[in-house]
């Protein structure tokens, strides 16, 4: 069985962080998959929501790494990022799709989709498929409910633009499964 991910993982910069975690798994109670694709923001970039300083929604951000930052988007989905970088850095990698292999009958109720493919492409899925919501804000990535395993490594990995964002959508941060077709969205080849 491979390794958990502690807390010290992912206290490095979310640059490196961001493609290691292809290839992971990443659970809440049991229920999930092998994460297909993220995304980095650093809190230089003004994309991230920590770029304009600490609030109360972003305060888990300005934390110490390992923690999970999950947020409403749009107001209707909730969305899972895991803090990165040494404390106050404020820098957060968004878990924008999973390969589903845990947990799929619950997931197909809580989604009301049959399809694996879309049970968990895109970050609002990925929470709603492994019931992550506020109350899973500010836990620990190491702990229960969470249960994150290291990825076999060596694995084709595609680069990218960022999608869904109106600010820094030039940066390369966007990280997945080459030719998955578990991504919320293919890459430009």
């Amino acid at each position: 069985m491979p390794p958990l991910l502690r807390r010290k993982f992912f206290a490095r910069s979310v640059h490196a962080v961001a493609p290691e975690l292809i290839g992971a798994t990443f659970l809440c109670n049991g229920v999930g998959g092998m994460i297909a694709e993220v995304e980095a923001y650093h809190h230089t970039d003004p994309a991230a929501h920590s770029f304009r300083g600490r609030t109360d929604r972003n305060a888990v951000m300005f934390g110490p790494p390992g923690y999970a930052y999950v947020y409403r988007s749009y107001g209707i989905h909730w969305c899972v990022n895991f803090v990165c970088e040494p404390a106050g850095s404020a820098s957060a990698v968004l878990i924008r799709a999973l390969v589903p292999t845990h947990g799929l009958s619950l997931m197909r109720r809580r989604r009301k989709v049959e399809k694996q493919q879309l049970l968990c492409a895109g970050p609002g899925r990925v929470c709603q498929a492994l019931g992550i919501s506020a109350v899973h804000n500010g836990l620990p990535l190491d702990r229960a409910p969470f249960e994150l395993r290291a990825g076999p490594g060596n694995l084709d990995i595609a680069v990218g633009p960022r999608i869904g964002i109106s600010k820094g959508v030039d940066h390369p941060w966007r990280y997945g499964l080459k030719q998955s077709s578990f991504l919320s969205k293919p890459f430009r080849t």
